[in-house]
């Protein structure tokens, strides 16, 4: 697995148990992602004339003011012109946000205090917001301008409203010995 150091903003590769804490980024793509190959041309320099500099050097901003020496984001952290490591990223995924100490739910579209641009982001229209909003422990969101909007536990009646996801399961509150919880755990392994 590959993280960004949020101090060095370069990757550093971990292999099986030995990989750390880490904060991980969940967002929607824009024009101009910082991407795995400009990682690699990066020297710690990343192209700041990327629109998707900013996201990257925020978020790694907010990770060391929570503690975080490392974050995952998928744009950077993975090799998306191997389709092995491709195909092993997609399977791993869930376990990846399972694994974070915190997710970092990042909607560029949301400004703060606008309750409808909150209900009506493109991030909870993605095809990963599902794995995304229930693998990680925390979940975090933020606006545009990384102002904190809420946490997922106290935001659950609102997000199960957006999303259809149960209240319970977004608010920790199941018990996942249950039927139900077995049926979602097995669909997400």
């Amino acid at each position: 697995m590959r993280l960004l150091n949020t101090r060095t903003v370069t990757l550093e590769t971990f292999i099986g148990k030995s990989v750390p804490g880490y904060a991980i980024l969940s967002h929607t793509w824009a024009e101009e992602e910082i991407l795995f190959e400009d990682m690699q041309t990066a020297n710690g320099h990343l192209p700041t004339h990327k629109k998707g500099y900013a996201k990257v050097r925020d978020s790694c901003s907010q990770a060391q003011r929570d503690g975080h020496k490392y974050i995952w984001i998928d744009t950077c952290c993975i090799d998306k012109s191997s389709s092995a490591e491709l195909s092993e990223a997609i399977n791993s995924m869930f376990n990846w946000y399972r694994s974070s100490s915190i997710c970092y739910a990042y909607l560029i579209d949301v400004q703060e205090g606008n309750d409808n641009s909150f209900k009506q982001s493109r991030w909870f229209t993605r095809g990963w917001t599902l794995q995304e909003l229930i693998a990680p422990t925390r979940v975090e969101f933020y606006d545009q301008t990384w102002c904190k909007l809420g946490e997922r536990k106290s935001m659950a009646s609102l997000l199960s409203k957006i999303t259809g996801i149960d209240e319970g399961l977004l608010s920790g509150n199941y018990d996942p010995d249950c039927s139900h919880g077995k049926f979602i755990a097995a669909r997400m392994s």
